[in-house]
Order: structure tokens, then C-alpha cells, then sequence
């Protein structure tokens, strides 16, 4: 018998380190060639890693959540024959291209800590108050008994179903009709989870304490009239034909490039090692998405060279490729600028926090109807029913300066209002 120590693959694009998501063997196993060993997540994606060999597990390098250098010891298998002390072997999935490239799979897991097994409750004196049998002598299971205890109930004082023993189902009869003044209890005691911050949402979690920690925010909001807007989507719907289905973002999108040329530090990436800023000429528009794993950004390629039907093509493609994971690797780095929303979730106002080396982001939020004065045409007003939606934008004071803010986005105002300049030349 001999070790084979399998080290940690290179997977190329300068990755130096991985870090560990999942094991899928443990020391004492036995593996097969090709075997589905581990999950590792670089800067750029999570990849599946496989056994080189076939034997049996005898150490492994880390837990969840460890990072581990590329060459350095992943695991150890103990296998037939002889191994060269110099052999080094690599297997990195069928997902890695032949450039070195891998195919991200955005995968978030978490390990929980399962709570302990319920002891049983200590002996303790009857309540003065209880007219049956001591709490001791009441039949019950552990966890009965400590749900009992939780919600501080006697169990003397709990009539079982039947059978003498005292079910969750009596402790609930009780709560209700006894201890609850005829309403049940608001929802059931659950035991606390740990759980560890690893892959995708550490990855997040380092992401925005970075951009809270180097970029002094500061936050815009201005409500604008969307009704026009609104009337215009719907009648372009209704003639749509086989196009794909507007919602409001191609519009808002739309609206955005068009002001942007006039406003070229928003448009920007700020590195503040150098000092230096890149304003872009393209908009390489980010598009904040949220997923079963996280929140993920795939990023609309020349979003100013695109109309609203091809905008909304691209936003329905990434999005569904960014939710099941087949999102490729430069479909998710290099925006220069991004829009988040939360749809009907939206709010009234939100303080998005900015995608750096970003230096604006920008978020409509909710759409709302309310009573609004409007111009009669006759030189006086009327009240009409209107439909209302804040934009939030969120700048890098070091970079943009309040009063372009505020201009950019009552520039914005104007188009959203008007919408009909939004399909002029």
C-alpha cells in the first residue's frame, strides 16, 4: 500500500486559493477514479473537483469554509502500489474549458449544527395549584417535556387525549383553551441553528463590507410621475407580437443610457489604490439579481447599443442563467454601473449599497397610486389618480459630487415623465 497526496489543482485565470464549500467524502471512505471529491469556490466560480485515483481516504485538508493555495495538500488516499514522491496529480470537472476557464455554478451550502437531543426534564415539587398527579408522574416524552418547560406549562395540569400520556397535540389543546384565553400561541418553539458563512454569501458578505468600509455613501431619492410611462408599456404589450414581454426596466434602462453620456463620472470605475478613475463610454450595465444561492450580478454588454425588445431579451436570458447557475464567467464580472429592484417588494425609498469599484447605483422602487393636483389644460388643476415610483441613487462622494447626482437623476425625471422622447433619436 502506498499515499497518494492529491494536491489543490490549478484551475487557471491566476486563481491562487480556493475555498472549501463541501466535501463529499470523509477520512475512511473509498473512492473511486473520477469520484466527485469536493466543491471549491474561487474569486470567479465553484468547481467540482474528482479523484485522480481510486483508494481509500486517509486525511483531508480542511473544513467548510477553509481556504486552501493551489499545490498544497487536498487530500491523501491510501492506494495499491507505488506512488513517486514527485507525482502531482490535478482533476478538475468536465466544467473547465480547455483555456483554464471554468463555467460558475454560483452554489451557496450551508452545514448546520443540529441542535441536541432533549434531555429529560429534572424532578421537581408539584405545583400548589395542580389537582392532579405530580408533574414527575406524568407520562410524556422528552421533547413533550421540554416544550412544556419552554412555554412554562405544569404538565399535572395538561388532561392527556388519552392513554395517560401527555402528546404536543394536548400541550396545544391546553395553549388554546386553557393557558391562551381560547387563541392559539403564535407559532412553536424551534431550536437555535448555527450556521456557517461559506461560498457564495461570504463571498457577498466580504463584498459589501468592502464597499460600506472604503466608500463614503451618500443617497439621492426623487419621486416621478410614471403613469405615461406605465400607459405607453401597456399599449406597446398589446402590439408586441412574438417580442418578449416589456416590463419597466428596458424602459428605465433605456432612459438611463440616454442621460448618462452628459454625466461621465457616474458611468465609472474608481480604483483607489491607484487613484485613478475610468469613466466608460459603454454601459456595461449591471443587473442586481437575487437567486435560491444569493444575490448575483450578471452585467448587460453595451446596453446603450440596444433597443427596449433586445434589453429585455438580455435581462430575461441573464437573469434565468444567473438563477440556474449556467451564468458564464464574463457575464458576471466588469459592469460599470448597476440598477437593483425588488419588483413589488421595492418600497418606498431605498439606500442601495454600491458594487464596487462601482462608483453609483441606482434603484426604482415600488410603483404606487395616489391622488395627485394636475394641470386641467384650462389654465387650472384638477385631482387625478396617479401612479407614483421613487429612484433611489446611491453615489461614492469621493467620485460623484451631490449636485451631479441630483441633476442626473431629474435628467432622468424628465424622460420617465415624457416617455415618448424615450423612443426618439
Amino acid at each position: 500500500m502506498a499515499k497518494f497526496t492529491f494536491n489543490m489543482p490549478d484551475v487557471g485565470e491566476g486563481v491562487a486559493e480556493a475555498e472549501i464549500v463541501e466535501w463529499f467524502v470523509k477520512v475512511g471512505d473509498r473512492v473511486e477514479e473520477d469520484q466527485h471529491l469536493v466543491d471549491v469556490m474561487t474569486d470567479k466560480a465553484t468547481i467540482d473537483i474528482e479523484s485522480p485515483v481510486e483508494g481509500k481516504v486517509i486525511e483531508v485538508a480542511g473544513e467548510l469554509g477553509d481556504t486552501i493555495a493551489v499545490g498544497s495538500m487536498l487530500l491523501v488516499v491510501e492506494v495499491e502500489g507505488e506512488v513517486a514522491e514527485d507525482e502531482t496529480e490535478e482533476a478538475v470537472s468536465e466544467d473547465t474549458a480547455a483555456d483554464g476557464s471554468v463555467e460558475p455554478e454560483a452554489v451557496m451550502k450551508a452545514e448546520t449544527t443540529p441542535a441536541p437531543e432533549p434531555q429529560p426534564e429534572p424532578k421537581s415539587a408539584p405545583s400548589p395549584s395542580a389537582s392532579s398527579e405530580p408533574a414527575e408522574k406524568v407520562l410524556a416524552s422528552p421533547a413533550v417535556r421540554k416544550r412544556a418547560r419552554d412555554l412554562g406549562i405544569d404538565l399535572a395540569e395538561v388532561k392527556p387525549a388519552d392513554d395517560g400520556r401527555v402528546r404536543h397535540g394536548d400541550l396545544d389543546q391546553f395553549l388554546a383553551y386553557n393557558a391562551g384565553g381560547g387563541f392559539s400561541p403564535a407559532g412553536e418553539t424551534r431550536a437555535d441553528e448555527t450556521i456557517k458563512v461559506i461560498g457564495l454569501r461570504k463571498r457577498i458578505a466580504q463584498n459589501m463590507s468592502a464597499s460600506k468600509r472604503n466608500i463614503p455613501h451618500f443617497t439621492y431619492v426623487e419621486e416621478c410621475d410614471v403613469t405615461d410611462l406605465e400607459r405607453m408599456r401597456g399599449d406597446l404589450n398589446a402590439s408586441r407580437g412574438s417580442k418578449p414581454k416589456l416590463t419597466l426596466l428596458p424602459l428605465l434602462i433605456t432612459a438611463i443610457c440616454k442621460r448618462l453620456p452628459d454625466y461621465p463620472m457616474i458611468n465609472a470605475r474608481y480604483d483607489d489604490e491607484a487613484n485613478v478613475v475610468t469613466r466608460h463610454g459603454s454601459v456595461h450595465l449591471g443587473m442586481a439579481t437575487q437567486t435560491d444561492n444569493g444575490l448575483i450580478v450578471p452585467v448587460i454588454r453595451d446596453a446603450q447599443s440596444r433597443n427596449i425588445w433586445q434589453l429585455a431579451n438580455e435581462i430575461g436570458r441573464l437573469a434565468n442563467a444567473a438563477r440556474d447557475g449556467s451564468a458564464k464567467s464574463e457575464e458576471l464580472s466588469g459592469s460599470t454601473l448597476t440598477i437593483t429592484s425588488l419588483g413589488p417588494l421595492g418600497g418606498v425609498a431605498t439606500t442601495p449599497v454600491i458594487n464596487r469599484p462601482e462608483v453609483a447605483i441606482i434603484g426604482p422602487n415600488r410603483i404606487i397610486e395616489r391622488p395627485m393636483f394636475v394641470a386641467d389644460g384650462q389654465g387650472g388643476e384638477r385631482i387625478e389618480k396617479r401612479k407614483l415610483m421613487n429612484i433611489s441613487i446611491s453615489c461614492d462622494h469621493r467620485v460623484v459630487d451631490g449636485y451631479d447626482a441630483a441633476s442626473f437623476i431629474q435628467e432622468l425625471k424628465k424622460l420617465i415623465e415624457t416617455p415618448v422622447l424615450l423612443l426618439s433619436d
